[in-house]
């Protein structure tokens, strides 16, 4: 199919929830994607944040199709040994003790927010479900989860939301301000990702654990977009080390199949019990493959240590080119603030030259596979370098 039947395919048949860019990805090895008419890209995407291993990596192939002939799918009501191996790898590369599966970042957080309200319930006394997220913050397209989000503009057009949840400054003392007898947890992202790629500053964090462990109320770290060794640790609390009593993860931990994950500690393993939370495809086995391939590489310290190192790289680049004004964020989770153009201009333009790249309020958005190499790097770096000359 040619470019614009496969467009006129979809305006024709899917509801028009996405602004897509006028390319159409047919495959891809690496960080290098190939369109239906041979063009190359550069991806400094990752699907999202998703592909944490890059387009088609061949260990990851091979776990993937050798699980689907074996068994594709089985029922949550048996047990699955690759769900058990996936989720005991998973909670020793955490630190955390309990782990329920899911399909996204949005169900990872839905789970999560049930699991502090019957904390809640149960252990601090009635009514004591209301939940405090941060302003900017992003966690996911539920119902539930924009209610969650602390940024006005996702909750147009959608009321009435779920209720139960109040916003607070990024600081302690809007933190404090937030929190009433009624508060069973604070759900933060230690970097706002569709917030502009926005660090939170390590005496904040520190100061939520301790807070949080005195008042007797949940910590909730969102590490959908910040987790599985896109900061340079395998979750970013290692990175401010912090051990969470919730932890939410999704995006590249199958590294392009869908999955969620919330983890809790130990105190907390045994809230949800039969029957009070549940998922069809959650821990499907052939995505427990994928992830198991994931896990077992970007726990690695060499590979975690490299991530590190290409971050320096990109943040050096990045600020060294005229028309970025600033660089934020940590390992390849990076945002660039240009001085010339909007960064929606740019995106466009850069994806016309043959480089792939997101965009979070007024910052240009990188988030490469976590295998990308230098060479991809260069190529990449010198079309935006050229995009932004342009401007």
């Amino acid at each position: 199919m040619t470019f614009e039947e496969i467009r006129q395919q979809e305006q024709q048949n899917m509801m028009p929830t996405f602004s897509r860019f006028p390319v159409a990805l047919a495959s891809g090895k690496g960080a290098t994607a190939t369109d239906v008419s041979g063009k190359q890209y550069i991806d400094f995407t990752a699907g999202i944040g998703v592909n944490s291993l890059g387009y088609c990596d061949p260990e990851w192939c091979a776990a993937v199709s050798a699980q689907a002939s074996t068994i594709q799918h089985l029922s949550n009501l048996y047990y699955s040994p690759v769900q058990t191996e996936a989720a005991a790898e998973l909670c020793k590369i955490s630190g955390m003790s309990k782990v329920f599966f899911a399909n996204s970042g949005a169900e990872a957080n839905e789970c999560a927010i049930k699991l502090a309200r019957k904390y809640g319930l149960e252990r601090l006394g009635p009514g004591c479900a209301e939940i405090v997220t941060l302003k900017n913050s992003f966690h996911g397209r539920t119902v539930t989860t924009l209610a969650a989000t602390g940024q006005d503009e996702f909750h147009r057009s959608f009321a009435p939301l779920t209720v139960g949840f109040s916003y607070a400054e990024p600081t302690m003392e809007g933190v404090e301000s937030a929190v009433t007898d009624k508060t069973c947890a604070v759900m933060v992202e230690l970097i706002q990702g569709e917030g502009g790629v926005v660090p939170m500053e390590k005496a904040f964090v520190k100061a939520l654990r301790a807070f949080c462990t005195k008042k007797k109320i949940l910590m909730i770290v969102d590490e959908v977009q910040t987790g599985v060794g896109r900061t340079g640790a395998f979750y970013c609390y290692q990175n401010y080390g912090i051990l969470p009593d919730v932890v939410t993860s999704a995006k590249g931990l199958a590294s392009g199949l869908p999955i969620g994950a919330c983890l809790c500690t130990e105190p907390l393993g045994n809230v949800l019990g039969p029957g009070t939370h549940g998922s069809t495809f959650g821990g499907n086995p052939v995505v427990c493959a994928g992830a198991l391939v994931v896990m077992k590489r970007l726990s690695e310290p060499e590979f975690l240590k490299g991530v590190k190192e290409k971050g320096r790289y990109f943040a050096e680049q990045l600020g060294e080119m005229p028309g970025i004004a600033k660089v934020r964020g940590m390992g390849l989770m990076i945002g660039a603030k240009p001085s010339r153009g909007s960064a929606g201009e740019l995106a466009a333009k850069c994806a016309e030259q043959g480089l792939l790249i997101l965009t979070a309020k007024d910052v240009l958005r990188l988030l490469p596979p976590l295998v990308i190499t230098k060479e991809e790097a260069d190529r990449g770096l010198s079309i935006l370098r050229q995009v932004l000359k342009a401007f």
